[in-house]
């Protein structure tokens, strides 16, 4: 049998009672390491789960998932996600190569960011199309995110902004040279996530286009969700610019039509300058 466990949003602990079940009666073990990451490492899961974990890359899961399913079908193994095990599509694709391989499979699921955001204050039935933020480069600066967010904010939905996760990365020149160096990790944080829709704000303003969202828009940023040091923080666009929310991981909320329940769970988190702009969006939708 095949077992997709997902681990939550948080530490060690934040695996369901069925899900630390199957991992200690598993006999092989893989830790998913590069859509998501806990707040704690490797070793930390080890220790509380009493099992040895073995890393799973990309290049493992999505080019050799043969190896994961080896023996699966004599045996039980384990393949551990942070969050949810469908919070991420490459989940899906193991999933059809185990039944195509005739190996069973069972799924524990657990909190992700998809249901968890709702700790912001905005009600989950009211966001649209997730959207995902990647970092630009200097030849690659995509805008598909903008346009999806502008989509939601048309039908009055908010848009949850899952941030660029760069593991195990390779540059341009090691890759061609098949050279085995990779990059440090690199997480997008809400700042960086807010100063590129500035960029294209200011750039589709230029090109005359009608906007989607300015630098007023009410927005929220999170980090750590599910952590003891979750941080979550409303505020305008262009202040979450300039924002510091500490270590990985980030997300982006950017509001849609708000209902005035969700006005006033904002405000629990809104600095003071930002109480004016929560105002302006509460009067427009009453």
């Amino acid at each position: 049998m095949l077992y997709l466990v997902g681990l939550g949003l948080g530490d060690a602990k934040d695996i369901t009672v069925k899900g630390l079940e199957v991992v200690r009666r598993c006999s092989r073990v893989y830790l998913e390491a590069y859509t998501s990451v806990l707040t704690v490492g490797k070793e930390a899961l080890e220790e509380f789960y009493g099992r040895e974990l073995i890393l799973a890359d990309r290049d493992l899961v999505e080019l050799e998932a043969e190896e994961i399913l080896k023996e699966a079908d004599t045996s039980d193994v384990a393949f551990l996600v942070v969050g949810d095990p469908f919070g991420a599509t490459t989940h899906s694709d193991l999933v059809l190569r185990a039944v195509h391989a005739g190996i069973s499979y069972r799924v524990v699921h657990n909190a992700s960011i998809m249901n968890a955001v709702g700790c912001c204050g905005l009600q989950l039935y009211s966001f649209g199309e997730t959207v995902s933020i990647v970092f630009w480069d200097d030849d690659w600066k995509p805008e598909s995110f903008y346009d999806k967010i502008k989509k939601n904010r048309s039908m009055g939905l908010h848009s949850l902004c899952l941030l660029d996760i760069k593991v195990k990365e390779q540059s341009i020149e090691n890759l061609m040279r098949g050279r085995k160096v990779y990059e440090p990790p690199r997480f997008m944080s809400v700042s960086q996530a807010a100063g590129q829709l500035l960029e294209v704000i200011r750039r589709r303003r230029e090109e005359g286009e009608e906007l989607g969202l300015t630098e007023d828009t009410l927005c929220v940023g999170v980090a750590r969700v599910g952590a003891e040091d979750q941080v979550i923080r409303t505020a305008t666009l262009r202040q979450l610019g300039s924002c510091d929310l500490g270590p990985p991981l980030h997300s982006l909320v950017v509001t849609g039509r708000l209902h005035p329940l969700e006005v006033d769970m904002l405000r629990l988190s809104a600095a003071p300058d930002a109480l004016a702009h929560l105002e302006v969006e509460d009067s427009s939708t009453s």
